[in-house]
């Protein structure tokens, strides 16, 4: 392989372990805040234990996701120098918001939430963790905002071969951004809500502390159904946006070669190896336009007219992605989130009414099923970046043009396998911590010192 192929191996390792922590500090970041407003509201100390053993494993999580996003930066300047030169302009605003506006609000009120209890008044309290979860849906924004700009490039021109900011509205407005941003939300609810049911289905399976894990159970199962049914709500607008800004990405996640009105949409497929053709195809008449532009009836272009129609506007070469990976990777993300939904659907049901179910396998698969959305969004995110292939910006630069010229494979290689083992390394560090406090009992109830002085740790 070349300084390419093993680049581009090293930030998807990279970004799709750092993405593992994301969905779910945001989840947590909702759902530790909603646990904390059901005790300032009904005083039930139950939900103090709570608050504060969800509180515990949120911190652990939140500061594995810091420590292992700043790799991301460091990679931008190592390994893609000419994609960073094309959008340091453009990309400087949005990530410099998310520092300085997001991150800043995240960073203040987690640590006042962290050293304010029982010396910060109730509400003023309160308001920290709520503080802290909206810093993370801003820093989420800012994030989408700057990807948008690769996925649907707006609020630029360019000159002396680099993308200036023209428009900052523009890129904040961006339509992809607008339709990605809700998607991503309330999936990770999906996340946040299974940590609480893998967890609990553990203490519960052994009867443990059952006025703290049986609601906190049933609020992470409500959390994962309504954030499936958002995400399927959002995934239909952002299917459309994305028929619209990349129909190449819209084809390939559908294994559609020639277009069609209408479009099937195919449960099942199989392709020649080189995803060029397709062999057998399982479909659903219409169902595909509909997704794709809100009508039965719609015309869905296809694979092969796409290729054709880009080499003309472009000039030649291949502008496929790797059909396998962009058909199955949408499939998975969909499959897991549905698996995880169902799995919450049947723990709501089995424990209605005070009842606890008494055979072990029921207890053991809900806690295995924690896996499950983490797969759904890690697949999701594959299928977004490799779907846009061979773009690093859609219709401006090719990720082949914007690798660093002077970094030999060798260097990056020894990069990625150095990062590879650090965070081989951190995932043991964080499956310990995640394993040990989460198997601990949530702390006693202890009388609240209302109001008391402030005090500052160090």
């Amino acid at each position: 392989m070349d300084a390419l192929d093993i680049a581009r191996w090293q930030f998807g390792v990279t970004t799709v372990y750092h993405f593992l922590f994301v969905p779910i500090t945001i989840g947590m970041s909702l759902l530790v805040a909603i646990l904390q407003t059901i005790w300032v509201r009904t005083g039930n100390p139950a939900y103090r234990r709570a608050t504060k053993f969800w509180g515990k494993l949120f911190l652990i999580n939140f500061a594995m996701g810091v420590v292992t996003g700043i790799v991301q930066e460091f990679q931008f300047g190592m390994n893609w120098s000419s994609y960073s030169r094309f959008v340091g302009d453009v990309f400087g605003a949005p990530l410099a918001m998310e520092a300085l506006l997001a991150f800043f609000l995240e960073s203040t009120f987690l640590g006042l939430w962290i050293f304010g209890w029982d010396r910060l008044p109730k509400g003023v309290h309160l308001a920290c963790i709520w503080a802290v979860a909206i810093g993370t849906a801003l820093s989420a924004y800012f994030i989408l905002a700057a990807n948008a700009f690769m996925q649907w490039p707006v609020g630029f021109k360019q000159a002396n071969g680099r993308a200036e900011l023209t428009d900052f509205g523009a890129v904040l407005t961006n339509k992809v951004v607008l339709s990605a941003f809700p998607h991503t939300i309330v999936a990770c609810w999906l996340s946040g809500g299974a940590i609480f049911m893998a967890v609990s289905a553990w203490h519960l399976g052994r009867k443990r502390d059952l006025e703290v894990f049986r609601p906190s159970m049933r609020i992470g199962a409500v959390a994962v159904l309504v954030g499936m049914a958002g995400a399927l709500l959002t995934g239909d607008q952002l299917a459309k946006t994305m028929t619209q800004t990349q129909p190449m990405k819209m084809a390939a996640a559908e294994a559609l070669y020639e277009t069609a009105q209408p479009a099937p949409f195919s449960l099942f497929t199989i392709g020649t190896l080189d995803g060029t053709q397709p062999i057998y195809s399982l479909d659903i008449p219409g169902l595909l336009s509909f997704l794709a532009t809100g009508s039965f009836d719609g015309k869905v272009q296809g694979i092969n007219n796409l290729q054709a129609e880009y080499q003309q506007r472009f000039g030649p070469g291949d502008y496929r992605p790797y059909i396998p990976i962009a058909y199955w990777g949408f499939r998975l993300m969909i499959g897991f989130g549905l698996l995880t939904a169902l799995v919450a659907l049947v723990l709501i049901w089995a424990t209605r009414r005070g009842r606890l179910p008494e055979k072990p396998l029921f207890w053991r698969v809900a806690v295995w099923s924690v896996v499950l959305p983490v797969l759904a969004h890690s697949f999701g995110w594959i299928f977004t970046e490799m779907a846009r292939q061979p773009w690093i910006v859609f219709s401006q630069m090719k990720t082949a043009q914007g690798v660093s010229p002077s970094v030999s494979a060798g260097t990056v290689l020894l990069s990625l396998i150095v990062f590879t083992l650090l965070y081989g390394a951190l995932a043991v560090v964080e499956l310990g911590l995640m394993i040990k406090y989460g198997k601990a009992a949530p702390p006693p109830d202890e009388a609240p010192e209302e109001g008391g002085a402030m005090a500052f740790a160090y």
